[in-house]
This record gives structure tokens, sequence and C-alpha cells, in this order.
């Protein structure tokens, strides 16, 4: 049967070096990023009490701030929580009696501020906030590994270091427009990374899937390039990829606009990790099957004989069952 159908493919390959070199950038700046800006670390990572205030009208923080000079807290960070009446102050220090203590310190300091509750008193301290910082590493790098072993082992070596470059790409992108934004980073941040490396790599293996059939199916595949092949696999599963991103960034995107300060930096990296993470697995992965010179013909010569020894079992198996063999 002859795979290739008669509507022409979209030459996506052909767009691949002023997408490609846009990548490239934005990854490089990231990198910069990362390692020259560096992040906000919550309290998470960074150690230290973070305390909810609820007021029942607005606050100025000015005002808030001028309050806490001669107090023990004068170096707390303020800053609003979704709304100008609700504070979150952020205390490097950290106390034994962390709800009762920590509770009514900033209740005294806050007094003639306003009629407000304290909602939340948060604590780690710096030694469990580096134990969490060393855990969320591995477990990026325990996630790319197994991925990479599990697509090298489905499909071949190329296919696997190809995915596992368009992950770092996702990541690494994510983490710099984090780090830009100055976005919180705490362990919904660390969880939406993970989340983004499941869903690229699911889309990816999608299009590796599908160019793997169009060469199996193709009856005379070496009379395409690998370039045209992609190409036509791309395009097949093109409205499968749209779908499914549309549907996840609006989601996304909603929590992002209504699902509040907690979820902020979770909502923020999974929409920008999505962006990317949809584009990648054609624009980044598949052309890196070009590059480490992946053969169709070799491919193709793979797959028959792997048909060949299939059936010849097959007709073994159906020999020994009629008591030929």
């Amino acid at each position: 049967m002859e795979f290739f159908r008669a509507k022409k493919a979209f030459n996506l390959m052909g767009l691949v070096k002023p997408i490609f070199t846009f990548s490239l950038i934005v990854t490089l700046i990231s990198f910069y990023l990362i390692f020259h800006k560096g992040f906000v670390y919550g309290i998470d990572f960074a150690g230290g009490t973070v305390v909810q205030v609820k007021y029942d009208k607005p606050v100025q923080i000015d005002a808030l701030r001028e309050k806490l000079k001669n107090t023990p807290f004068a170096s707390a960070g303020i800053q609003e929580f979704g709304s100008s009446s609700e504070i979150i102050l952020r205390l490097q220090n950290t106390t034994a009696d962390v709800t009762k203590d920590t509770a009514q310190q900033v209740s005294t300091a806050l007094k003639g501020t306003g009629n407000f509750e304290i909602r939340r008193v948060d604590m780690v301290g710096p030694k469990v906030g580096k134990e969490l910082q060393t855990q969320g590493i591995i477990a990026l790098l325990v996630s790319v590994i197994g991925i990479l072993i599990y697509v090298a082992f489905r499909f071949e070596w190329r296919y696997g270091v190809a995915a596992i470059i368009a992950l770092v790409h996702d990541v690494v992108i994510t983490a710099g427009m984090v780090s830009l934004f100055n976005v919180e980073f705490d362990l919904t941040v660390l969880a939406a990374l993970l989340t983004i490396l499941g869903f690229s790599i699911n889309d990816t293996i999608v299009i590796f899937d599908r160019i793997r059939e169009t060469i199996r199916d193709t009856k005379d595949a070496s009379r395409y390039s690998l370039a045209d092949i992609i190409n036509e696999s791309v395009t097949n599963t093109l409205s499968r990829t749209i779908l499914t991103v549309a549907t996840v960034f609006f989601v996304i995107l909603t929590l992002f606009l209504f699902g509040g300060e907690i979820i902020h930096g979770f909502s923020f990296a999974m929409l920008i990790g999505v962006i990317f993470g949809a584009y990648s697995s054609i624009f980044v992965a598949s052309p890196f099957l070009i590059w480490f010179g992946y053969d169709v013909a070799k491919a193709k010569a793979a797959h028959a004989d792997k048909a060949r020894r299939h059936a010849e079992k097959e007709k073994m198996r159906a020999q020994f069952e009629q008591g030929i063999v």
C-alpha cells in the first residue's frame, strides 16, 4: 500500500533553519538567565517562614514596611497575594514553634494597621530547602535518563538522543522564562517542569511513531528523502497536535488567570512549556534525525527483515499446530 497521499504535505522541514535559529538563540539566553541571573526561590528551596495575612480592606505595602521598621521583621519581604487586602510576609529566620510564636509576633508587629487575621504560617529550614533542591535536580535527571532509555529501546539511539535534545530545549527555555519574569521557583514550578517532560515526549513519540510507519508502509521509501517522510508524517499528525495543544493551553490559561497565587508559578511554567514543547517535537527533535544521518533505505530494510522473521515464526507455529513439523 502506498502510504503517501495525493494531497501534498506541508514543507515544514523547509522552515527548520529560521525556527531552529530562533530556538537556539532563546535557549542560549535562557542558559544565561539561569546561571547568571538565577531564580527567586520560594520557601520550599530557600528556607524561612511565610506568613499569609488577610485584611478586611485594602492596605498599602509601603505603610506596612514603615510599621515593621523597628520590629524583628524589618527585613521581611512583603507582597500582595491575589488582592490588595491580602499579603504575604517572607521571613529569612525561622522559629521552633511556628504556629504559635511567629503568628503572635507578626500580630503584635502589625497591630494598628487594621483588622486582619493570620491565615497561614509555613516554615522550611535551610537544610530541608537544600535537600529539596538536590532532590528536585535528581528527579529531573532521572526522568530524562528514563525517557532516553525508553525511546532508544522502542526506536533506536538516534530517536532517543533527538528526543532528549528537544526535552532539554523545552525545560531550559521554560526555566529561563521563570527566571526572566521573577516567578517564584518552588515545588509547583518543579512539578510543572516534570509535567512538561511528559507532555513534550508524548507528542514527540507520536511523530516518531508516524515516521516509522510511513517508512514501513511506503512501497519504495528509498525514493523519498527523510525530510519528505518527516513532512508527510508531521502533516498527518498535525491536526492531533493542534487539538491537543489548544485544549491543554486553554485549560492552563484558565488556571493562570483565575487559579490564584498558589498555582501561579505552576500555570505560568506550563503555559511556556506547552507552547515550546509543541513545536520542539517538529522543529527540534525531527530535524536531528536528519542531522544524525538516519538512513531511510536501511530503516526500510530493517522493517522488511523484521516482518520476514515474524512471518517465518508464524508459519512455523502454524505448521507445528497442524503436526507438520
